[in-house]
């Protein structure tokens, strides 16, 4: 009979379900035994099991997550959860085991950087240029175990889905979370998905902050961060006729159906450039069958882009469009460090999905206004 090795240790639970995870064969060609095993852990203790249903953070903010609550998620972009008021945390895996067994875990106070919001974005500007100037302007360090929160009346400005793309790419800039001002907008989401907050915070009219910064919405102009850091971002009119291969517009910083009306618009009537591949990926289940009712998926592929169920595709470069060697793609994703979305020696531009959608109509980097 095989010896459990970590038998004796406490807590026992956290120890034995580790010992039986560890024991599973799961690298990167052999997971179907870590996925089967997952699977029945799910039915074994009642917890909800979603398959085909989308990206896990999209999927979270349609079902479950509501204001005032600690979310602890395995992946780093937890922190979109900030959205409505919740402070959402990646952590690693055995962090994750530890707190899901005992309901227990423990966190440093983050220090807050503050980004007052003031005036709205311009037409043609989005979320996704704003964040991505943010994080170009305090440096992809530049948030290291902080809070990075946002108020103002700016933010009255922007929708939910604005709101979620900007907290998810704040662990970009190394932030331990986002968290954003609870208002009418919040409530009125949280209402049409059957939740109420749990409790909604504010900071105190006296909070210190680590640092201030105001932000003029109508100053942000169309960005792109450049290869092969998130933080190396221009006006998008630096790179424009950069050749691309490949455009992406999905994840789950922007494959929601806000961002999908917007590809759509500047596609309809027109075609995706010849040689380029431009997947549309919508980031759920309930997603893809909006779009489907506004006839955008239609769009899309007499535009002849590739339609896809929903899920991570490419962002992560495990499927789905993989880049090759010296392949460029533009992309909606969250990342663009080497290797991120396939070969080593491949090139990612970060970009909104209208300027995603337009790269993919010219051929090369360029923006909506310009076609």
């Amino acid at each position: 009979m095989e010896t459990k090795r970590l038998a004796g240790l406490e807590p026992a639970a956290v120890f034995h379900y580790f010992e039986e995870i560890c024991a599973i064969p799961h690298g990167s060609r052999n997971t179907k035994k870590i996925s089967d095993y997952l699977v029945d852990f799910a039915k074994e203790h009642g917890i909800k099991f979603y398959e085909g249903a989308g990206v896990c953070h999209q999927v979270m903010m349609e079902n479950h997550v509501t204001s005032g609550e600690l979310i602890f998620g395995a992946d780093s972009h937890t922190c979109a959860y900030g959205a409505v008021g919740a402070f959402g945390t990646g952590v690693g895996c055995t962090d994750y085991l530890y707190a899901m067994v005992t309901g227990k875990s423990w966190l440093l106070v983050p220090e807050t950087l503050r980004f007052n919001l003031k005036g709205k974005l311009r037409d043609g500007v989005y979320a996704r240029d704003l964040i991505l100037t943010i994080i170009g302007k305090i440096g992809a360090n530049g948030a290291n175990y902080m809070a990075m929160e946002f108020g103002g009346e700016g933010l009255k400005t922007l929708n939910m889905s604005d709101r979620i793309s900007i907290c998810n790419l704040c662990v970009e800039a190394g932030a331990k979370t986002a968290l954003m001002e609870v208002d009418d907008i919040t409530i009125e989401y949280l209402k049409e998905h059957g939740r109420k907050p749990k409790h909604s915070f504010s900071s105190d009219a006296d909070a210190k902050f680590a640092k201030v910064y105001d932000i003029n919405l109508d100053e942000i102009e169309p960005i792109v961060a450049k290869p092969h850091f998130v933080d190396s971002v221009v006006p998008a009119k630096e790179c424009l006729g950069t050749h691309i291969d490949e455009a992406f517009l999905g994840s789950c910083n922007n494959g929601r159906i806000e961002d999908l009306r917007a590809g759509a618009e500047i596609i309809k009537g027109k075609k995706v450039a010849p040689l380029v591949r431009f997947l549309v990926v919508p980031a759920s289940a309930a997603v893809y069958e909006q779009a489907l009712k506004e006839g955008i998926i239609d769009t899309f592929m007499e535009a002849g882009a590739i339609v896809m169920n929903p899920n991570c595709s490419v962002c992560w470069g495990s499927c789905q469009g993989v880049i090759g060697e010296n392949e460029v793609l533009i992309s909606t994703g969250t990342r663009n460090f080497k290797g991120r979305a396939g070969h080593k020696d491949s090139f990612i531009y970060l970009a909104s999905a209208a300027t995603v959608t337009a790269s993919a109509i010219k051929g090369e980097i360029t923006t909506s206004d310009l076609l």
